[in-house]
C-alpha cells in the first residue's frame, strides 16, 4: 500500500506553499483519495506528478569550424 500524505507533506515535499498542492487538487491535475473529509495524495502520485513535469536539458552539438 503507498503512502498517503497530507497536503502539507507534499507542500513540504515539494518545497512548495500549502497553496500549491491545493491548486493540483482543485484543477485534478494530481492523485488524491478523500478519507472522510480529509484529502491525501499517495506519495506515488507525486512521484509520477514530479517525472512527468521534469524537464530535461537541451544538449547542443558543437559544430566544427572548417
Amino acid at each position: 500500500m503507498d503512502r498517503l500524505l497530507s497536503v502539507n507533506e507534499v507542500a513540504e515535499l515539494l518545497g512548495t506553499t500549502i497553496r500549491f498542492p491545493r491548486r493540483l487538487i482543485e484543477e485534478r491535475r494530481i492523485v488524491f483519495v478523500k478519507v472522510g473529509r480529509h484529502v491525501r495524495i499517495p506519495e506515488s502520485a507525486v512521484t509520477a506528478f514530479v517525472t512527468a513535469n521534469t524537464v530535461q536539458p537541451v544538449t547542443r552539438h558543437l559544430r566544427s569550424v572548417a
